[in-house]
């Protein structure tokens, strides 16, 4: 459940964006692999998943050379059901230009498969320039997850920088790697 001591006000953000996939895997072995380093590590491209599954504890994506990615706050736990997260990635200046980011993570039994739903929320308004970085970046990693849980191998999936939303974030004044 919520943490009601959290002060993430998670009704004002928007969805902006909504991923569907299906896996033929369980519940919980969809769920290991959202949230473990062992297998996010595999399936998204050298990044990994350090999560203290509770209310109100921390989630953090660390880049292959082990610096804090992406840094958050677990907002919902329910395993292996329902995931949301605070997903704010740690570039200088770029959560007080944008705000936070909410993701939620959704699995549900689908006969002999699972669905796996992901909505990624804003705290405020974004263009499509900002929003086209996830847009080509969560398909990738569902593809690869999908691919290592029914093959046992990820997708070496090739593709550029999101050249759309890093040009809209350097016209922001907002530095980008």
């Amino acid at each position: 459940m919520s943490d009601p001591g959290s002060a993430v006000d998670i009704t004002t953000f928007k969805p902006e964006t909504v991923y569907t996939i299906y896996i033929a895997a369980s519940p919980e072995k969809v769920w290991q692999a959202l949230t473990s380093a062992e297998f996010s590590r595999q399936y998204f491209f050298g990044f990994a998943v350090e999560a203290d599954l509770r209310a109100g504890g921390a989630f953090i994506v660390r880049a292959p050379d082990g610096s804090e990615h992406i840094s958050g706050e677990v907002i919902v736990c329910e395993p292996p059901r329902r995931l949301t997260i605070t997903w704010d990635v740690n570039w200088p200046g770029l959560v007080a230009a944008l705000g936070r980011t909410l993701v939620t993570y959704e699995i549900e039994q689908a006969g002999d498969a699972v669905r796996l739903t992901i909505t990624e929320a804003h705290e405020r308004p974004l263009s499509d320039d900002i929003l086209s970085g996830g847009r080509q970046g969560w398909p990738a990693i569902l593809s690869s997850l999908k691919s290592l849980l029914e093959t046992g191998k990820p997708l070496a999936v090739k593709m550029a920088p999101p050249a759309r939303m890093l040009a809209a974030l350097k016209a922001m004044g907002i530095g980008v790697p």
